[in-house]
């Protein structure tokens, strides 16, 4: 039935498109120079709707599909040029009409440009929204999912030919800074005006044209008029049938104020019935849209995260979600030199999820045999978790000469995990974690352009950030023997304490001197400085209740860390042709000590770094870019400290003091095509990465435990990743979307495996490097469509292979999604989608399916808006999932419980 239902709606709309008629043709000026990027737009007299649409390409060309037999008026403009207006009747065979266009006042033009539904000014483009939306939007990522060249991901990231989104402005004034979530998932739908996507992006106008910033996208919302200098947004709640669980609720209010002077934006949320505004792995992803200072020096210092793991799941892998959430964000104007502005953020989840896995790893013993190990485990979580993000920015801008920016962002957070699992090998295990991290990061920026031939660069950032991750396992079985540890317990009540302090200042200070307008060079000085400071201790809580600390130095850590790079940069970009080449290189100075165990370590040497950046222009829409770069990566105290930590209830990690640096060497070509002549967009890239004397663990594996360290492994042994992706995508006919590709991913990853023998000496046990490859691929295909009076669907299919050296696992997935706009009123929105998961070795055969639906009635003019939803209305229990272990080579199999069936009844209030 469902198959017969998107065959039949498929061909009821491709009935209603078979009829029409191409008209094309060409545009040129007065001396038959022909015109790109003039905009062609076809107006039927009888019914005052825009039919179609057309932009030229680089020979003029247009192309329109129009009705047969119908009176047209056609519009034409380009920017310096008279627009053109002239009356045309189409008939039942194929059309050519050129077109002529004479000098003259270009105000007409520019005000066709905005009834356009897509236009490019320079590097930016422009949609007009309501010429994409048919009635069924209710957010940004409803609409932004229609236009041409680009994609919502389902966490809201958005891509604009193949390149993501940094940034969400509305009316220019950041939204949230350093997220696109918040945006595609709270913006109303009916307040756009214009979608303005911002290529080769750079915030600071006294930098543009001297970066690279082809990669940078943006994105611009314009509002309309009647939203400007109001109060909008809406109130939405809803109330869910009883079950036998919990009732289900969901308020939601979110308020926006926009004016030329200040802006405000106040989202909220509370509900059980599994939206997550914001996830945990969100919160730790926000950036606050910090820069990385140091990555342009070509060095890599990252200041690892001791989260435990208290991460929360999707709400697609939860059999519970409770949720609070509240957002503020403003921007101030006091003068038009000053710009105040900041958000603040409060996100509290309390999450359940239910797992049962099944993990497979085949070891090849170094007496020639293979050992088989085979877990199965259930495991039932809660996890709390309430976040706190707080950003305050100032910007001023007295002239075009100068530009001042500061910024302070702070985050803190109150986490708590309770595990209760089984293991088929380790009995019962329960496991807790808690951690009150906080992160403080202050940036400092100051440009100053002297004249035409001189623009210097300052920027510094400092962050400061704590960590005090405590863990906590009772177990039936310990699987380690530690130094001091008191046996014969009727549990094994393990516990870890652990404090991390951070301090990492970066600096860095730019000079150009522009040596023609198509040309210039660029030195670099700059510097790293951080200094880290890590403590350990493990303990044993013995059956009559007394602490047994285990006080060897095997199982403590105190170490302090400095790290230092200072270095000096040159490159030179100039422009030929077609060309923009920027080769360089940089030196670096680096200065490392830990001091732990009574000793010190210090380690003083020198690298030279290169790297190049070439773009060739092949057309205005067309572009390749080539990027080769030596990066050199060091770790943080984390992997230094020589003490013993628990990663894990049966994973312990000892440090080393001795690691050094790695270097990666980095190869990446991208291609990008965006034409609007036929609504194309074409995007791929090829990426190779080698990276030799890499900091990787040496892990002895007793069945599912494991003692680690980290090593650098010899360079002859060299770990690689070739990857490349390819994505076609057209809006066609008017109503059509379509889009298709591939991502292909081959990895190489070296470990040292170590044997268990006889003694209790790790050290002295055989081992071999682990070479393990693994290669993914994935494919899809998808075709949309946006009709205003018919129901549109949307149809996709995803098919994935993952292969790693244990077994092959096969995942289709198809997709289908229903819009109906009726009646002038009512709205239905549902989506399906079907996930089926084998592997080549058939002990995996599953698969899993939901579909939700939701019906909306608004009454043109009102601003009471009713609705009904249902989630997960097949009543599915749980999904599945696969993942592989390179360390080790262990595969596993994964089943989530889910949330179950529910139905709400909802109330929005539009202001």
């Amino acid at each position: 039935m469902r198959k017969l239902l998107v065959i039949l709606v498929f061909l009821y709309s491709l009935n209603s498109i078979a009829q029409n008629i191409r008209f094309e043709g060409t545009v040129k000026d007065s001396t038959g120079v022909a015109l790109e990027m003039a905009n062609v737009m076809a107006i039927n007299d009888t019914t005052k709707a825009m039919d179609a649409y057309a932009i030229t390409n680089e020979a003029g060309k247009y192309l329109l599909n129009l009705a047969p037999n119908t009176p047209y008026t056609l519009k034409v403009s380009f920017i310096g040029f008279q627009s053109y207006e002239k009356n045309i009747q189409t008939t039942d065979k194929a059309t050519f009409y050129p077109i002529v266009l004479k000098e003259g006042n270009q105000l007409d033009a520019i005000e066709l440009v905005y009834e356009m539904p897509v236009s490019i000014s320079g590097d930016t483009i422009i949609y007009n929204s309501d010429s994409f939306t048919n009635g069924t939007e209710r957010k940004l990522e409803d609409v932004l999912k229609k236009l041409p060249g680009m994609e919502v991901s389902k966490d809201g990231e958005i891509t604009v030919e193949g390149k993501t989104a940094q940034k969400v402005m509305i009316d220019g004034k950041d939204f949230f800074d350093g997220d696109t979530k918040l945006a595609t998932k709270n913006i109303p739908a009916d307040a756009i005006d214009k979608i303005q996507v911002l290529r080769n992006y750079n915030e600071v106008s006294n930098l543009k044209g001297l970066e690279n910033n082809q990669d940078n996208i943006a994105i611009n919302i314009k509002l309309k008029e009647g939203k400007k200098n109001f109060w909008f947004g809406d109130i939405n709640v809803a109330g869910g049938f009883k079950n036998s669980e919990a009732d289900r609720y969901m308020i939601n209010p979110k308020l926006f104020y926009y004016s030329p002077k200040y802006s405000l934006n106040i989202i909220t949320n509370k509900n059980n019935i599994g939206e997550l505004p914001l996830t945990a792995r969100d919160y730790f992803k926000l950036t606050g849209g910090f820069r990385n200072i140091s990555g342009k020096g070509g060095s890599s210092f990252n200041v690892t995260s001791n989260d435990l793991g208290i991460l929360g799941n999707n709400n697609d892998q939860a059999a519970s979600i409770d949720t609070k959430f509240g957002a503020a964000n403003f921007s101030y104007n006091p003068t038009k030199k000053l710009t105040l502005s900041g958000f603040g953020i409060f996100s509290g989840n309390t999450t359940i999820t239910n797992e049962n896995s099944l993990s497979n790893r085949n070891d090849n013993l170094p007496d020639g045999t293979t050992q088989q190990i085979t877990e199965t485990r259930t495991d039932n979580t809660r996890q709390e978790s309430n976040l706190a993000i707080v950003k305050l920015s100032s910007s001023y801008v007295p002239s075009a000469k100068l530009h001042v920016d500061y910024d302070v962002y702070g985050k803190i957070s109150d986490q708590v995990e309770n595990q209760n699992l089984n293991s088929s090998l380790l009995g019962d295990i329960y496991a807790n974690k808690k951690q009150n991290p906080y992160s403080i990061n202050q940036n400092l920026n100051f440009y100053y352009t002297l004249n035409d031939k001189h623009v210097f660069a300052f920027e510094t950032q400092h962050l400061l950030q704590e960590e005090d991750p405590f863990y906590n396992a009772n177990l039936a079985n310990q699987p380690f023997i530690l130094n001091g540890y008191t046996a014969g317990q009727t549990r094994n009540d393990v516990n870890q304490s652990r404090l991390v302090k951070t301090s990492k200042l970066d600096s860095k200070f730019d000079y150009y001197y522009m040596v023609t307008p198509k040309s210039n060079i660029n030195i670099t000085l700059g510097n790293t400085l951080s200094n880290q400071n890590f403590n350990s201790s493990i303990f044993q809580i013995l059956d009559n209740g007394t602490r047994n600390n285990l006080t060897s130095a095997e199982n403590n850590n105190n170490v302090d860390y400095l790290f230092n790079d200072l270095y000096v940069g040159l490159h030179y970009k100039f422009i030929t042709g077609k060309f923009t080449f920027n080769p360089g290189f940089s030196v670096h100075t680096y200065n490392t000590k830990d001091t732990q165990l009574g000793t010190e370590n210090k380690m003083n040497f020198g690298r030279f770094l290169p790297d190049v950046f070439v773009n060739y222009q092949i057309k205005k829409s067309v572009s390749l870019t080539y990027n080769y770069a030596i990066t050199n990566s060091f770790t943080d105290v984390n992997r230094l400290a020589e003490g013993f930590v628990f990663s894990n209830y049966n994973s312990l990690f000892s440090g080393n003091r001795t690691l050094e640096n790695s270097l990666s060497e980095r190869h990446t070509i991208r291609y990008t095509k965006f034409n609007l002549f036929n609504n194309e967009t074409v995007f791929g890239n090829i990426s190779y990465n080698k990276r030799i004397d890499a900091i990787k663990q040496r892990a002895l594996i007793t069945g599912v435990n494991q003692i680690s360290t980290s090593v650098n492994i010899d360079s002859n042994f060299p770990d690689e990743t070739l990857s490349g992706s390819f994505n076609y995508g057209r809006s066609f006919l008017k109503y059509y979307k379509a889009s298709g590709g591939f991502n292909l991913n081959w990895n190489k990853n070296n470990n040292i495996r170590v044997y268990p023998d006889g003694d209790n000496d790790p050290n002295n046990n055989p081992s071999e490097i682990q070479t393990i490859e693994s290669f993914s691929q994935t494919y899809f295909a998808g075709i949309s469509t946006n009709f205003r009076k018919v129901p549109n669907l949307s149809v996709r299919y995803n098919y994935s292979i993952n292969d790693n050296f244990s077994d092959v696992v096969y995942t289709k997935s198809p997709t289908v999604g229903l819009e109906y706009y009726f009646l002038d009123a009512f709205s239905l929105v549902s989506d399906y989608s079907f996930f089926e998961n084998t592997n080549k070795s058939n002990t995996i055969e599953n698969s899993y399916e939901f579909l939700s639906a939701s019906i909306n009635y608004l009454k043109k003019g009102s601003k009471w808006e009713y609705r009904i939803s249902g989630t997960n209305l097949l009543n599915t229990k749980a999904l599945n999932t696969n993942s592989f272990n390179q360390l080790g080579g262990t595969s596993t199999f994964s089943s989530f419980i889910v949330q179950p069936r529910f139905i709400t009844l909802g109330l929005k209030y539009n202001l």
